[in-house]
C-alpha cells in the first residue's frame, strides 16, 4: 500500500493507428480492442497534484469510482497485466494515451486529511484537465448508484467532463437483480448531460465485458486502432 498520500496512478498504452468510432460494438471495435491492450503498457507515475500529471498533450480516460468498486482488478483485468501498479517507471513509446487511475473515495477509514486531499485532487483533475477526454465512472453491480458516485457526476456533469458507467462485479448478483441494476442505471445517467448513455457491464473475475471495455477506450485512442 502506497501510504496516505492521496495520488492518481498514470499508464501509458500505445497503439497502432487508424479511424474508428463506437455505437453498437462490431466485430472489428472489439478486435481494435484487443490490439490496443497487447500494445506496451507501462506505469508511468503516481501523481499527488494536477502540476505533476504527463504534459505532452496525449488523450487521457480516467478510472473513478468508491474505494471498494473493485478498480484495481478491472485496470489489471483490461490491461492483461496483474502487477502493472509494480511496474518500473518507465516513460511509454510515442504515441497512445494514459489511463488515470484517479484516488477512490467513500473509504470511511481514511484519515479526514486524506479524504479532503483526493477530493481536491479529484475535483481540480475533472474540472481543468483538457487532455481527459472519458471518466470510465465504475459502480458496484450489487449496490447500483450510492450518494458518492453522484456526488462526482455532479462535478463532472457541472465540468462538461464526458463519463460512462461501467458495473463492476457482474458476477456476483443473480441475473434478475443485474438487470435491475442496469436499468436502474441507465434511467438515472439520463437524466446527466454529460453521462454516456451506454453502460458497460463488466466482471474482473470471469472477463465478461472486458472486451466491449477494451473497445470503448480504443474508439478514444487517436485516429482510432487498427486490429
Amino acid at each position: 500500500m502506497a501510504g496516505l498520500v492521496p495520488a492518481m496512478n498514470v499508464f501509458n498504452v500505445a497503439p497502432t493507428m487508424n479511424a474508428t468510432d463506437i455505437s453498437d460494438f462490431t466485430a472489428d471495435e472489439i478486435a481494435g480492442g484487443e490490439a490496443l491492450f497487447k500494445a506496451p503498457c507501462v506505469f508511468v507515475k503516481g501523481v499527488t497534484s494536477i502540476e505533476t500529471l504527463p504534459d505532452d498533450g496525449r488523450p487521457e480516460i480516467a478510472f473513478a469510482g468508491r474505494s471498494n468498486v473493485g478498480k484495481s482488478s478491472l485496470i489489471n483485468a483490461l490491461t492483461g497485466r496483474k502487477t502493472l501498479a509494480r511496474v518500473s517507471v518507465t516513460p511509454g513509446p510515442e504515441g497512445g494515451l494514459y489511463l488515470v487511475d484517479m484516488p477512490g473515495y467513500g473509504y470511511a477509514k481514511a484519515p479526514k486529511s486524506a479524504v479532503k486531499g483526493w477530493t481536491r485532487l479529484i475535483g481540480d483533475y475533472l474540472k481543468g484537465r483538457r487532455e481527459l477526454k472519458r471518466v470510465y465512472l465504475l459502480i458496484d453491480a450489487r449496490h447500483g448508484i450510492k450518494a458518492n458516485d453522484r456526488d462526482t457526476m455532479k462535478l463532472m456533469d457541472e465540468a462538461a467532463v464526458s463519463y460512462q458507467a461501467v458495473l463492476t462485479k457482474a458476477d456476483k448478483p443473480k441475473q434478475s437483480e443485474l438487470e435491475t441494476i442496469i436499468a436502474k442505471v441507465g434511467e438515472e445517467l439520463a437524466k446527466h448531460p454529460a453521462a454516456y448513455p451506454q453502460v458497460l457491464v463488466t466482471s474482473a473475475r470471469t472477463g465478461s465485458g472486458i472486451p466491449e471495455l477494451r473497445a470503448a477506450v480504443a474508439a478514444l485512442a487517436p485516429n482510432g486502432v487498427v486490429p
